[in-house]
């Protein structure tokens, strides 16, 4: 892992590490995904036709369950974090053809009941290419520092600003991807996708990672929520496995 993308990701919040899969794991990805929406569509959570989105796939697609636990992302994540990490959660995130829809700026932390932890953070994994008319991330840099935000609504552009008008001045960085490029950003940095303009969904697989010794806070979310778990309790187990160490094997034997 080169020095100058983990300086990157500390002192923005974010950074983009190309090729994190070679194009024929793109394309395997790539096409179970697909198959997985097509087959899955009931189940999705769509956000005011912002995107559709589907949690914990990692739990029901032994492919996708190598996407979640690729062994060469997992150990990016852990260099830039600097601690150990466990799988907070995976999510297909779709922007359908000509959604016309952005996702409005926001952070990911305060949704999350997460109690005594250290910087989580996201990759997110571009399973086509992403140019910003197919609703590639816009980033706010340090914005990670903002620890006191309750959480957003990702469909009003304006109510992160009214928490924190500084922001509205802040300076913006959009990164288009490549098929197989990956995004990390932190749990707190504000963010943004654009809407997706195109003839072609927009398919991103997002691996989630939290601090190793994350408590449950008792906040409810749609992870926690069937564990029946007391506040206080670590998110750790089966549930939340770490994210490369104990799983390269089956990875490599692909299972």
């Amino acid at each position: 892992m080169r020095e100058d993308l983990v300086t990157a990701y500390r002192e923005d919040g974010f950074v983009r590490v190309p090729n994190v899969l070679t194009p024929a794991e793109v394309e395997r990805f790539r096409a179970r995904a697909a198959g997985y929406l097509e087959k899955h569509r009931a189940d999705r959570l769509q956000h005011d036709a912002i995107f559709s989105q589907l949690v914990n796939v990692w739990h029901h697609d032994p492919v996708l369950r190598e996407l979640t636990l690729h062994p060469g992302i997992g150990r990016i994540a852990e260099q830039l974090a600097g601690f150990p990490l466990r799988i907070w959660h995976d999510q297909m995130l779709v922007k359908e053809p000509n959604s016309n829809a952005a996702t409005h700026f926001h952070q990911d932390h305060p949704y999350w009941p997460h109690a005594n932890d250290r910087l989580p953070l996201s990759a997110w994994i571009a399973l086509v290419d992403v140019p910003p008319e197919r609703g590639c991330m816009t980033f706010l840099p340090g914005t990670q520092t903002r620890t006191d935000l309750l959480p957003q609504d990702l469909s009003d552009e304006e109510d992160l600003f009214t928490m924190a008008p500084e922001l509205r001045w802040a300076p913006r960085v959009t990164l288009p991807l490549r098929a197989g490029d990956c995004t990390f950003h932190s749990g707190f940095t504000g963010h943004m996708a654009l809407p997706n303009t195109t003839d072609q969904a927009r398919f991103a697989h997002v691996n989630i990672y939290m601090d190793a010794a994350t408590i449950y806070s008792g906040q409810r979310h749609v992870v926690t929520d069937p564990l029946d778990l007391t506040p206080g309790a670590p998110l750790d187990g089966d549930p939340f496995p770490r994210p490369w160490a104990d799983h390269h094997a089956d990875h490599r034997a692909g299972h």
